[in-house]
């Protein structure tokens, strides 16, 4: 996967996960009140295809961007920290859905993941992620056998 595509998959799926969770006033009620406050209220009518559909399709995408990640740029710890986020908030939706917590319980998890996502994310835009890895017969061009 190209970088620009995997960086542009990865903060889709964040920003994507955000938005679904600011729709559902019922289900997520802080995230509610900023997405109410910045005039995305109006999205509370589709809150079930939110909540059903949206929030683990956006989470298995910037899964799926982060996994992807190491492919480009070979650095397994920023990988495995990149994530975390969305294998916590796909926990916690899993949770919420499913009735494995309580909701506060579960909304907690989801939140913590959300944020753990939105931390990696702009962890990403400060600090790219540079390729490194070894050329092979780099270090060799003036050594013989």
């Amino acid at each position: 996967m190209r970088p620009v595509v995997r960086i542009v998959a990865d903060k889709v799926g964040v920003a994507g996960s955000l938005v679904s969770t600011m729709s559902c006033a019922m289900c997520f009620p802080a995230m509610a009140s900023i997405g109410a406050a910045i005039g995305l209220g109006f999205l509370t009518r589709w809150e079930s295809v939110f909540v059903h559909v949206l929030i683990p399709v956006f989470v298995l995408l910037a899964l799926f961007a982060n996994a992807l990640g190491w492919l480009s740029h070979r650095q397994w710890h920023r990988s495995l920290l990149g994530s975390i986020g969305p294998v916590v908030a796909l926990i916690g939706w899993l949770a919420f859905i499913r009735g494995w917590l309580p909701a506060n319980g579960a909304r907690g998890v989801l939140y913590a993941g959300l944020i753990i996502m939105l931390l990696a994310a702009i962890w990403d835009l400060i600090s790219p992620a540079n390729r490194h890895c070894a050329v092979d017969g780099a270090g060799l061009a003036g050594k013989r056998g």
